[in-house]
């Protein structure tokens, strides 16, 4: 509950009143999809955006595995016209994993680990045009053993952004971290990127079809993990958003399949 009531404190102290008097920009939200936006959040502003469900199964001759998580909350606070932080937390995640052979099954739940992130944008922050930015984060391991990853991480993305109008927009976003072995102690190298293209449908409707490739260095085995990706967002007001969206593995390294939807809010 504390941690809550600081989150509405912070948006109530840096809300559109504490915002001088000028045009907002258009609500530019992380959520949905595999990629993230160069473009940042309005001084003074908060956007509050709330993963409601989230579904991924990822399934072998030998186990299958479903995860699911709620509450995987991302808040971005505008603290300059150029740059933007974030303090994210997934609030519950449940591992169910099944033996195929002998139908032996163990489950797991608990909170997940703590994400803080900068933003800064070298262009066009508001996303229009050819926009550029810089993320470098951290991952905090305050999360359980279903779902944290039980050591600190860190990495940079380098998110770039091209609106090429008609209501079509690419996007491209490098990343390399240091990713946190799978024993849960020490970090490797992994790396990749995400391609999308962004639509509009609508003024209200938008959608995006991406693709990621990323490859984990990890000491107990390589990988190399595909996605594809299919998202939609519905944009009630100026303020608001609701999303849904697909993933679908693309090799025998990568989840088999992910369902989740989720809601923005601007305050």
């Amino acid at each position: 509950m504390r941690f809550w009531r600081g989150i509405l404190l912070i948006a109530a102290m840096t809300g559109p009143n504490a915002v001088q008097a000028e045009e907002a920009r258009d609500l530019c939200a992380d959520r949905p999809g595999l990629g993230t936006p160069a473009c940042t959040v309005d001084p003074g502003r908060v956007v509050v955006e709330l993963g409601l469900g989230d579904w991924t199964r990822e399934q072998d001759k030998a186990s299958r595995s479903d995860t699911i998580q709620a509450g995987d909350l991302l808040v971005r606070m505008g603290l300059a016209d150029h740059l933007e932080a974030q303090i994210g937390w997934t609030a519950y995640g449940h591992v169910r994993t099944r033996d195929r052979m002998g139908g032996a099954m163990d489950r797991d739940g608990g909170v997940g680990d703590m994400w803080l992130a900068l933003r800064r944008n070298l262009a066009n922050p508001d996303g229009s045009g050819l926009s550029v930015a810089v993320m470098p984060y951290a991952s905090l391991p305050v999360g359980g053993s279903a779902i944290g990853d039980g050591d600190w991480g860190a990495g940079l993305l380098l998110p770039v952004s091209f609106d090429i109008g008609h209501g079509l927009s690419l996007e491209w976003v490098p990343e390399i971290d240091a990713a946190v072995d799978k024993d849960r102690s020490g970090r490797h190298v992994a790396y990749g990127s995400v391609a999308d293209l962004a639509f509009d449908l609508s003024d209200s409707l938008s959608g995006t079809i991406e693709a990621s490739l990323m490859r984990d260095d990890d000491p107990a085995g390589h990988a190399t993990e595909a996605l594809a990706g299919l998202s939609f967002g519905w944009q009630p007001n100026d303020e608001m958003q609701f999303d849904m969206g697909v993933n679908a593995g693309l090799n025998a390294d990568s989840p088999d399949g992910e369902v989740y939807f989720g809601v923005v809010r601007r305050f």
